[in-house]
């Protein structure tokens, strides 16, 4: 510890010492005490800093997997495509579907019922009467024009009963019809109309067929389908698609197949996100010549988060004819980053598609095996490798703040004490040379000898 000196002249001279600085100076010494634990502080927190990174960019590589290793995940998807998209055109392919191929001819289109009445003067003009209205084989049901009512109010009227039919007047030149459209399509959904509506002159508003009600029929691999709508689902497993025209004489070719852009899209995803962990890994083992080290050097953390990473892409079970990472594309280079080839894994998916997805999906499987470890590396898990490096560092800094914080409260007290001890003396001293002059005085008057003579 430094010591302090007291520089003051002559003692007799009355100018003291400066106080503050005095005590500012053995405060300093005192408050090197806490260097070193200020140290380690920054250099514990620079290491959650660190560590906060890696666990973000770990959970990032988790989620980069969970699209290839889940189920119901970018390996199950599909994708589709119509030699004739004029007359079918595809809506979709779940997972459930099954790649391969079919034909599908279209014979006729399915159709909604509707009806339109005979024209009168105007939307406003005032009717009467009542129809009863039936959809398909379900009971009739009457809806009355509302007294004084229009052919406005009456359609109005109309879909207020929720009977499954759509009404609307439509006006041109020649003057306003009523429109009655089913809401059910197919022919399950005709409509049948009785009873009678009249103009103000008592003059019959007669209704007529607009369009008949008729289910789609189609041949899907030559098994005739009839379909109430023109979208049809489940002719083909899994799939969704939409009849746009009827041609007998053109079979349409409906491909059913695996998205493989989007699974090398996936898997591109999860190679940037290892190597983004890797080269983290790296620059926190790599000390630069005359350089600081970094924050997680020489740490078991580190040893453990890059010996169990690199481990993990050599783990787990294979699958088939598929018993590497390397079969999929991906090679381990030398620096410990990976690379990718997009062509390689295309090529594997084409021929062993069925043995990827368990080498990815099958309990203990590589790619289960590899996104265990990866959770186990991370903040997201109590058991975590990060998560405890954080937990061990935040119980560190804790203690380290509870000592500066004990030391600076005693430093503070000392400090006062300190300043209040150093006041008197200085006072003492500055008031020397009065007390010199009153013992003149005094030795004058008992000797009559003045010393200042």
């Amino acid at each position: 510890m430094g010591t302090v000196g007291l520089t003051f002249g002559s003692a007799t001279s009355g100018n003291g010492f400066d106080v503050a600085t005095t005590v500012n100076s053995i405060v300093a010494i005192r408050q090197g005490i806490e260097t070193p634990w200020k140290n380690q502080l920054t250099s514990l927190q620079s290491q959650d800093t660190v560590l906060s990174q890696i666990g973000t960019d770990l959970a990032t590589l988790s989620s980069s997997l969970t699209s290839l290793t889940d189920f119901n995940g970018v390996l199950a998807q599909k994708q589709g495509s119509s030699s004739a998209a004029n007359i079918l055109s595809l809506s979709s392919a779940s997972s459930t579907a099954v790649a391969g191929s079919h034909t599908v001819v279209v014979q006729s289109l399915a159709q909604t019922s509707s009806l339109y009445s005979s024209t009168i003067s105007s939307a406003t003009a005032s009717i009467s009467g009542s129809l009863t209205i039936q959809v398909g084989s379900d009971t009739g049901q009457a809806v009355d024009v509302p007294s004084g009512g229009s052919l406005t109010d009456y359609a109005t009227a109309i879909n207020a009963a929720g009977i499954g039919v759509r009404a609307s007047v439509i006006s041109d030149s020649s003057g306003a019809r009523l429109s009655l459209v089913s809401q059910t399509s197919g022919s399950a959904g005709a409509l049948t109309v009785t009873g009678s509506i009249s103009d103000s002159s008592g003059n019959s508003i007669t209704l007529q067929q607009g369009q008949q009600a008729r289910d789609a029929q189609l041949t899907v691999d030559g098994v005739a389908i009839t379909s109430s709508s023109n979208t049809v689902s489940g002719a083909i497993p899994g799939v969704s698609f939409q009849l746009v025209s009827a041609d007998l004489n053109t079979p349409v070719q409906v491909v059913i197949a695996n998205d493989n852009s989007s699974i090398e899209t996936a898997f591109n995803s999860f190679v940037t996100a290892y190597n983004t962990v890797s080269k983290e890994l790296t620059a926190q083992s790599t000390v630069s010549s005359g350089g600081t080290a970094p924050a997680l050097s020489g740490t078991s953390t580190l040893a453990l988060l890059q010996q169990q990473l690199t481990s993990a892409l050599f783990g787990g079970a294979g699958s088939g004819s598929i018993k590497s990472i390397d079969q999929l594309g991906i090679t381990v280079q030398k620096d410990g980053t990976l690379s990718f080839d997009a062509t390689g894994l295309e090529a594997t998916l084409t021929r062993h598609f069925d043995d990827v997805v368990g080498f990815l999906q099958n309990t203990g499987s590589f790619g289960q095996h590899f996104r265990s470890v990866v959770d186990g590396l991370g903040s997201g898990s109590t058991t975590g490798i990060i998560y405890g490096a954080q937990r061990e560092n935040t119980a560190k800094e804790r203690a380290l703040n509870d000592s500066i914080s004990a030391t600076e409260d005693r430093i503070a007290n000392f400090k006062t004490q300190l300043t209040s001890q150093l006041t008197a003396a200085n006072q003492i001293l500055q008031s020397i040379p009065d007390q010199l002059g009153q013992v003149d005085k005094i030795y004058a008057a008992i000797t009559g000898y003045n010393t200042k003579g």
